[in-house]
């Protein structure tokens, strides 16, 4: 009968207590709940805000999501820091915790971390865009996506080659854009007529179609060689086109000049016998 009524008491005693934390802290957990909604909504608002200047900046759309989300993010979070106020919670312990906490992944994330950050400087200073032809860190190819973490480049062939948003800041970066010149040649000899040669390079170039009338090609006597005179050849294509017109100019070039009668040099070495009679 005693244990009963110690049991009774108890179970009264901790009644009472449920009613007075309620009584206590029941307006500040409503409050706290309705900052939280009001936190919410003010959160999609000023995401729908940014997402309309992002749209402006055009960038990638899974970058211009990951900003969005980290923007409501840090607006949640300073309404949930509202909220814990309102609780009575102390948040300069709290603070000092995650930042030893944070502290400890950033030396544990240093790679991530520099990614992340490159990946931002790219974005926002633009060196190179989707759709570009560039080189860099020793490898070269067409840029396909760029995300906050890595670059994903299409080589011509057919890999992808993906590489560290680190290592593309701060490293020489040559962006071709998307457009390439061809630098082909072909060599003939000091006896041909050199205004037929060019006018012969000029229609072929005329009557490829890869081949852009703007920028003007390049046509000229590069250099005389010892037993030829060199014609560069450097007209301007599209990316894409890059491989197959020098394979289509070659072979046209060569098939114009035998229609013409004109002799692509060989390489000669002259030979002289000294005392022949002897």
């Amino acid at each position: 009968m005693t244990n009963l009524a110690v049991n009774l008491d108890t179970l009264q005693h901790a009644k009472q207590k449920i009613v007075d934390l309620s009584i206590e802290f029941g307006p500040k957990a409503l409050t706290a709940l309705l900052i939280m909604i009001i936190g919410f909504f003010v959160a999609r608002w000023i995401g729908k805000i940014f997402e309309r200047w992002l749209g402006k900046l055009h960038l990638e759309p899974p970058v211009r999501l990951l900003i969005l989300r980290a923007i409501r993010l840090l607006v949640l979070l300073l309404f949930v820091i509202m909220a814990l106020q309102n609780l009575g919670v102390q948040l300069l312990p709290l603070i000092a915790g995650l930042g030893v906490a944070g502290a400890g992944i950033a030396l544990a994330m240093q790679g991530v971390l520099g990614n992340l950050v490159a990946g931002f400087t790219i974005i926002f200073t633009k060196p190179f865009r989707v759709g570009e032809y560039v080189s860099m860190v020793g490898v070269e190819g067409r840029v396909e996506t760029i995300d906050l973490f890595s670059t994903k480049l299409s080589h011509p062939d057919h890999s992808i080659v993906v590489i560290p948003n680190r290592k593309i800041v701060g490293e020489i970066l040559h962006n071709y854009g998307k457009i390439r010149q061809l630098d082909l040649s072909v060599n003939v000899a000091y006896r041909t007529d050199l205004n037929g040669a060019l006018a012969a390079v000029n229609e072929v170039l005329k009557r490829n179609g890869r081949v852009l009338a703007e920028p003007a090609a390049v046509v000229g006597i590069a250099t005389l060689a010892d037993s030829s005179i060199n014609i560069a050849v450097k007209p301007w294509v599209n990316v894409p086109d890059y491989g197959p017109a020098g394979a289509e100019l070659n072979k046209a070039v060569v098939e114009e000049f035998n229609a013409r009668g004109i002799s692509i040099a060989l390489p000669q070495h002259e030979v002289r016998l000294l005392n022949a009679a002897a």
